[in-house]
């Protein structure tokens, strides 16, 4: 006879509450670590997806995504005459408000070198990649743009001839890719209003709706390189740094610098609530698991009474404890499945992270089993009579 589940098909409606309890629980836990997989994964999709080796950025600037990068506009040519490099893309990246259909939304323009980039790395789930010419983009599902659309940045009209699913930005927002040339037009063009007040104060400079109003002479983020095989990475970076305007990073920097910079506070915040929401699970667990030992003493008492040995009591309260834990737990897989994609970030649930969940929920049962078996110990069989 199981003890543990006779007294849970006893009181079934307990049992229930107490497992949904917990799974409301571990649905939140599960929750903050995959949507924090889901920012790294999103933050690290450029980086890791556009197949470069190294990014030439603005000299003592930790750019392009950590902070503002521009580089000359002939930089391409200038790394393509390094020894080592096999080729190089520009690339630049920044936000952008447009309206469709009166709606107000935002993308992450994104800048590729076509046709130097072929967007191999660009995984389509309708459409085509960009061809050569201009006023073309590429945009991904979030932004609300469907192949064929028609959308307005800065003062041209651009045609989507391809989607993408799932990738956005650090910040959530969805990408816009389009053309180099494109990107820097879009990223210099500016508001009447805007070029109006640049020349009341600035009488002697001539301002049009191509000046930016940024003081620097170029659009372009970084240079992306890729090096020939026998190259010495190392010796590549040394030569381009001598130039002393332009400072290289290696992708396994760029992570980094994503991860450990810009990512940081956002990492130790989820990591803050992940741990406070599982002390409050050990909490309530516990606490469940003692109320239940104590509603049970006389039950417990008589057992002894009749010659129960205490790894008996032990066994049940064990199992209690853990078929709580167990169902609350395949509870909380349950509704994670059906709850994250409804989410406006994409949370990841890896296997290794939900293994790592089984196992914290399985120590918070242990704990509350032991804390009920503490109590248990110390009911005496002469108790059955008071």
């Amino acid at each position: 006879m199981n003890l543990a589940l006779r007294d849970a098909l006893h009181s079934p409606t307990r049992f229930v509450l107490t497992a949904c309890g917990v799974a409301l629980l571990m649905t939140a836990v599960i929750g903050m670590t995959g949507l924090y997989r889901g920012v790294v994964d999103d933050a690290l999709l450029i980086i890791e997806g556009i197949d470069a080796d190294l990014w030439v950025v603005q000299g003592e600037r930790a750019g392009p995504f950590a902070e503002g990068s521009a580089v000359a506009r002939d930089m391409d040519r200038r790394v393509e005459g390094v020894p080592g490099v096999a080729d190089v893309r520009r690339f630049t990246q920044f936000s952008q408000q447009f309206v469709f259909q009166g709606t107000s939304k935002r993308a992450t323009v994104t800048g590729v070198d076509i046709p130097r980039d072929d967007g191999r790395w660009i995984e389509l789930v309708a459409g085509r990649w960009l061809n050569p010419g201009r006023y073309e983009a590429v945009a991904d599902a979030s932004t609300g743009l469907a192949t064929g659309d028609n959308v307005q940045l800065a003062r041209d009209m651009y045609t989507i001839v391809g989607t993408t699913r799932h990738m956005v930005d650090s910040s959530g927002d969805g990408l816009l890719f389009v053309g180099i040339n494109d990107a820097t037009t879009i990223a210099q063009r500016r508001t009447s209003e805007e070029i109006h007040l640049a020349r009341a104060t600035r009488d002697d400079v001539a301002v049009s709706a191509d000046t930016s109003s940024v003081a620097q002479d170029s659009k372009i983020a970084s240079v992306l390189v890729r090096l020939e095989p026998a190259a010495d990475p190392s010796k590549v970076i040394a030569v381009m740094e001598r130039w002393g305007d332009v400072r290289v990073l290696t992708t396994a920097e760029q992570r980094d610098l994503m991860l450990n910079a810009r990512l940081w506070r956002l990492r130790l915040q989820i990591l803050a609530f992940t741990g406070l929401i599982l002390m409050i699970t050990a909490v309530v667990v516990s606490l469940i698991i003692y109320t239940m030992t104590i509603e049970k003493l006389h039950e417990i008492a008589l057992l002894k009474l009749i010659g129960a040995r205490e790894s008996v009591v032990a066994g049940m309260i064990g199992q209690q404890a853990g078929l709580i834990g167990i169902a609350g737990f395949v509870l909380a897989l349950g509704i994670s499945q059906f709850l994250f994609p409804l989410f406006p970030r994409r949370v990841v649930m890896q296997l290794s992270d939900m293994a790592l969940l089984g196992v914290a929920l399985a120590l918070i049962c242990a704990v509350a089993a032991w804390i009920g078996i503490v109590r248990a110990s110390r009911v005496s069989a002469r108790e059955i009579l008071s």
